[in-house]
């Protein structure tokens, strides 16, 4: 059973931890509020996608029985195919960064860096691709506030809005949730 040994987290919140593609772009300064918010709407339009696209899935147990299950199983595997495609195009036509162990939430984040690394208090943008089928990344402005020589690099995020805030906890706790049932029910024994 799941004891909340596993529980993700970073500066005291959840966190998503995954491998996802990721660079971190260095600012010569911090990001001035028009880039900031400029940032913040496009971030809160990428979780928003995101969150839609966890939204699909298998049909519920409970729906199997409906009359028109069969049909929206049909309907949901045919757009799942189609954001598979969509998403080997943009892989194809905009190569992402590489992808690295990171964990993340409205705070910060910490990755694992191939050199060369960034300095402790570089001011920059993290971009964290969430999903093939999304062409923009996550952009978030920050500072690095710490580097081990292994590679390891955290960074805190400045401050996001209400709404990106929201919509990253919401992400965090989707992911958590998915792990306790992971734990709950591991593969093959559903």
């Amino acid at each position: 059973m799941f004891d909340g040994s596993d529980t993700v987290v970073l500066y005291d919140e959840l966190a998503v931890q995954d491998v996802l593609p990721l660079a971190w772009r260095v600012l010569p300064q911090a990001a001035d509020p028009d880039a900031a918010a400029s940032f913040m709407e496009r971030n809160a339009r990428v979780l928003q996608a995101r969150e839609a696209l966890d939204q699909l899935g298998p049909v519920e147990k409970a729906e199997e029985n409906a009359a028109n299950a069969a049909d929206l199983m049909r309907l949901e595997l045919k757009i799942n195919l189609l954001l598979d495609l969509v998403g080997q195009v943009l892989a194809t036509s905009r190569p992402r960064p590489q992808a690295l162990p990171v964990r993340f939430n409205a705070q910060g984040a910490v990755w694992r860096s191939p050199a060369p690394l960034p300095e402790a208090g570089a001011t920059g943008v993290l971009e964290i691709y969430l999903h093939d089928a999304l062409a923009e990344p996550l952009r978030l402005p920050g500072r690095v506030s710490n580097v081990t020589p292994d590679g390891h690099v955290k960074v805190r995020f400045a401050p996001v809005t209400e709404t990106v805030s929201d919509l990253l906890e919401k992400l965090c706790f989707r992911r958590h949730r998915r792990q306790i049932a992971g734990h709950r029910h591991p593969r093959g024994t559903r």
